[in-house]
């Protein structure tokens, strides 16, 4: 999604962006702070911080089939969840908000850098994982089962996309500059949609998995039409999702986002 932004194949129209990778669960806890102008975001998270920042209406990621897998070694029943040891990436992401819905009663939670997670499932640290990104396309070849796909979980119960995140940027940015933003950001995009071979080396650079096969399966997967714009479902989607935080007292305000 950023690669045509990052690497000025497409006209930045006078911006300059100083770029910064990071988990999304540090790319959270930087937002609580409100150290960027501009970041990816956990949209569990940013129900925290919307005091300060809007969420703009592209570079997200959201959609169908797209949702974080619960796994274990061996079978484990869903009533009996509540008691397994449960490796999460992050409090703040989307994926343990989702888990909170589906398994209410499980809170025996600990966070883990989310490419770990298979493994101290496997060392049997833990009982369950709750994995996304990259490892949602090895766990299998790891020797781990799914239990649940927290995505199928939220269709069924809302008949909506799911999002799991989004890019936040600060309000007190000025109008043109956030809308400006808004709209590279979605030229990026669609660049990459364009050419889809050019973005390969910048993804082989930062990706966790270096399978050319899985990279190819992750961006087919979490890069599509949302990508570009949210659209009305996407925005009602997002908001249903930040109703539902609340509920679980995620966070304590009631949010509307709003858009750019």
């Amino acid at each position: 999604m950023f690669d045509a932004l990052v690497n000025k194949r497409i006209d930045l129209q006078g911006l300059k962006f100083d770029v910064a990778l990071a988990d999304i669960e540090e790319l959270n806890k930087n937002a609580l702070r409100a150290i960027p102008d501009i970041t990816k975001i956990s949209i569990n998270a940013y129900g925290a911080v919307s005091e300060n920042y809007q969420l703009l209406s592209s570079g997200s990621a959201l959609g169908r089939g797209v949702g974080p897998l619960v796994v274990s070694k061996r079978k484990i029943y869903p009533d009996e969840v509540r008691y397994a040891k449960i490796a999460i990436p992050g409090v703040q992401t989307t994926a343990n908000l989702l888990f909170s819905l589906a398994y209410p009663d499980a809170n025996d939670k600990k966070v883990y850098l989310f490419s770990d997670i298979e493994d101290v499932v496997l060392s049997n640290e833990v009982d369950v994982g709750v994995v996304i990104h990259e490892t949602r396309f090895t766990y299998q070849k790891r020797g781990l089962i799914k239990l649940n796909d927290l995505g199928d979980f939220w269709e069924t119960e809302t008949g909506l996309p799911i999002p799991l995140g989004g890019i936040a940027i600060r309000r007190d940015l000025s109008q043109n500059v956030k809308v400006l933003v808004q709209q590279l950001i979605a030229q990026s995009v669609n660049f990459a949609f364009a050419n889809p071979d050019l973005s390969t080396n910048y993804v082989r650079t930062y990706a966790q998995e270096m399978d050319v096969e899985i990279m190819r399966k992750h961006i087919q997967l979490y890069v599509n039409s949302y990508s570009a714009d949210l659209g009305d479902s996407g925005r009602s989607a997002i908001n249903f999702l930040l109703e539902k935080g609340r509920s679980l007292k995620f966070f304590d305000q009631l949010v509307t986002p709003v858009f750019v």
